[in-house]
């Protein structure tokens, strides 16, 4: 591939991806009522996350400590969660109300439709070639962030399956290529080490 192939594929997966991720921001956003990290932690207390600790949590949304305290509490004024004792005595779990539960599903529903309208400009056929190729750039996005995690950095953003439909991204069946690339990772730890980290996306 010449160089003015190259720079221009990646001008244009960049341009999408910021497009993309504003027309969902927004939906989002509109979906939980709240913004910046609402709809991602009504999301994971949903889908994977129920019970977890404020700490637990706002590793999974990429929020400072502080932050996700200021998080929890507008969410709980707003009536979509409620704090509780936590599981070693000391620390409060966090779990989704019933309102909150609506939310969070409304944030995944108004996250599909927004994808599903530029989806459906490509033809059955090229949505089945577009499969393969997703998930490769989601390994290689997923090995990028395992390194960084390796060198003791944190990726930006919290994880990424925070905002994942886990209904739909086939973790069960083994066809998730972030759940798969963490797990790996994971059992190389363990061989390693006895006091590796257990977590399973990335």
């Amino acid at each position: 591939m010449d160089e003015s192939t190259g720079a221009r594929q990646a001008n244009l997966l960049a341009t999408l991806a910021v497009g993309l991720n504003d027309r969902i921001r927004d939906a989002e956003e509109t979906a939980a009522g709240h913004g910046s990290a609402a709809p991602a932690a009504l999301v994971a207390l949903h889908e994977f996350l129920g019970g977890a600790s404020i700490d637990q949590l706002r590793q999974v949304v990429g929020l400072t400590p502080s932050g996700a305290v200021r998080l929890i509490d507008k969410l709980s004024e707003s009536g979509l969660v409620k704090r509780g004792p936590g599981p070693d005595g000391r620390s409060r779990a966090v779990t989704l109300t019933r309102r909150g539960s609506d939310a969070a599903r409304r944030v995944l529903a108004a996250r599909r439709a927004v994808t599903e309208s530029l989806l459906a400009g490509l033809s059955t056929s090229e949505r089945e070639r577009l499969t393969p190729l997703l998930e490769r750039l989601l390994h290689a996005l997923t090995a990028a962030r395992l390194g960084e995690r390796a060198s003791s950095k944190t990726p930006p953003g919290g994880w990424l399956c925070r905002l994942c439909d886990f209904s739909a991204c086939g973790r069960d069946e083994g066809a998730c290529p972030v759940a798969n690339l963490s797990e790996l990772a994971v059992e190389r730890q363990l061989e390693g080490s006895k006091t590796a980290k257990t977590q399973t996306c990335n």
